[in-house]
């Protein structure tokens, strides 16, 4: 039987933000003060060959996974602190092994001292919940800020939600749809290892068959039919320290379904 694509529709745009879950379903967003950017002016395809496709004047990009390859891309810029931003909607369907990623990273200039900040999605088995992971790494450290899974408190495949990184040079915050879910706050002691130089926004859509789903028990089926499902596309803006606070002091505290910062070592 011939394998099907996983897609996923991506806006190149420093204007808008759309999402397409399927035929007709799409919603924008408009950011005031912002001047449109098609693909070519914004971004770079990483890998995927003819998985990522352009529609839409450049201004829109769809991402698949088939069993050759999955793919991605990459801001042509690299940023120093902000608000980046994804609408994102995941498919009902089976999903096992499937890892979407919107990320920041400057692995690429700093190999050995990378910083990185990531949301991750883990995809399923038909009827069980998809998985949200944040990771925070700096200076190419793993000592602080590891990974941490959660249980959303609502079915993120049948609507849009918004999930966002806030980065300034004391605090870094992961929020969906305005409502922080973690935080990492900047110390002494973190010194280097906290993120702190200049990085580029990614977007991937990748085969995690071998540890995504229930510690890689559960694989991609290639096989089945998947629908379009994830529209990130950055927003880089800093939002005011008070605005930050009110962000913070609404954490939930109760999300967290698995903290690789508190686990024991096996």
């Amino acid at each position: 039987m011939a394998s099907r694509l996983l897609l996923a529709v991506l806006l190149a745009s420093s204007a808008w933000v759309a999402a397409s879950a399927g035929a007709g379903d799409e919603v924008m967003v408009p950011r005031p003060a912002a001047a449109a950017l098609t693909f070519g002016e914004g971004y770079t395809q990483l890998f995927g060959d003819s998985n990522l496709r352009l529609h839409g004047d450049g201004k829109r990009v769809h991402i698949s996974l088939d069993e050759r390859t999955g793919s991605g891309f990459a801001s042509q810029g690299a940023y120093l602190h902000g608000l980046f931003s994804a609408s994102i909607k995941l498919p009902s369907d089976y999903a096992a092994g499937v890892v979407v990623a919107f990320y920041m990273s400057n692995g690429d200039v700093y190999e050995k001292t990378h910083d990185e900040l990531d949301f991750e999605f883990l995809g399923n088995v038909k009827g069980k919940e998809w998985r949200v992971q944040t990771n925070v790494y700096g200076d190419g450290s793993t000592a602080v800020g590891r990974e941490e899974r959660y249980g959303l408190w609502f079915d993120p495949t049948q609507d849009f939600h918004r999930y966002a990184i806030l980065w300034t040079n004391r605090t870094i915050v992961f929020y969906v749809d305005g409502t922080p879910i973690r935080e990492v706050v900047r110390s002494e002691a973190m010194g280097a290892q906290f993120p702190s130089k200049p990085m580029s926004l990614y977007a991937t859509i990748w085969d995690g068959s071998s540890w995504a789903t229930s510690g890689g028990r559960y694989k991609v089926d290639y096989n089945i039919s998947y629908p379009s499902f994830a529209v990130p596309a950055p927003h880089n803006a800093t939002p005011t320290p008070r605005r930050i606070e009110r962000f913070v002091n609404r954490l939930p505290r109760k999300a967290t379904e698995y903290d690789q910062t508190k686990a024991t070592p096996s």
